[in-house]
């Protein structure tokens, strides 16, 4: 989808969803560095490679399931309500600097314990991820793959250099934040407008 054929809509929703991916891909890809660390080195590339690659599986499936139940009344509210959430947990780890990546246990006797916990802090970190990007997208389906694709790409390649990026430069999580912050409003108040009014 070239730039000049995007409406000013369009583009207000690809600059949420690139923000919003700025400011969530690092996550995943230090949890996976971080695990694969406990390793020998003949380990950790397969250990990076299964990671990676249950992330992006993950966050294909998490994509198309939430995609569909932004759809369904109500869930726009609980998935805007999520997203305050997040916004806050955000606030308290990126712009305050408490970090809680020391509280994930790794297990490094085991090889298939290690990938099953990149797995699950991969499904967990997956969801704010894909719930920001589908809620900025709304029925913009072409903008959500979008969002997926450069979700993957940023998480697998460039994860390090944004986390640097967001240490040095706080305007970056503050625009992110803010973007988040939009698209949790939206969601709410497409509900509540239905529900209540």
């Amino acid at each position: 989808m070239p730039i000049d054929l995007l409406s000013p809509e369009q583009l207000t929703i690809l600059t949420q969803i690139i923000l919003i991916d700025l400011v969530l891909a690092g996550d995943n890809a230090i949890i996976i560095g971080m695990v694969a660390s406990k390793f020998p080195v003949e380990q950790r590339k397969q250990i990076i490679f299964w990671g990676i690659g249950g992330a992006v599986i993950l966050r294909i499936i998490l994509t198309l399931l939430t995609a569909y139940l932004l759809q369904i009344t109500g869930l726009r509210l609980i998935g805007g309500l999520l997203l305050l959430y997040i916004v806050y947990k955000l606030y308290v780890d990126v712009i305050k600097g408490v970090d809680h990546q020391d509280n994930i246990k790794v297990n490094n006797s085991n090889f298939l314990k290690a990938i099953w916990t990149i797995l699950l802090a991969d499904f967990t970190m997956s969801l704010d991820n894909v719930l920001g990007v589908a809620g900025a997208a709304g029925d913009h389906y072409g903008l959500l793959v979008f969002g997926l694709v450069l979700s993957i790409i940023l998480m697998a390649t460039a994860a390090t250099l944004i986390s640097s990026w967001i240490k040095k430069y706080k305007w970056i999580a503050w625009a992110g934040l803010l973007a988040i912050l939009l698209v949790a409003i939206e969601l709410i108040y497409t509900d509540f407008k239905i529900l209540f009014l």
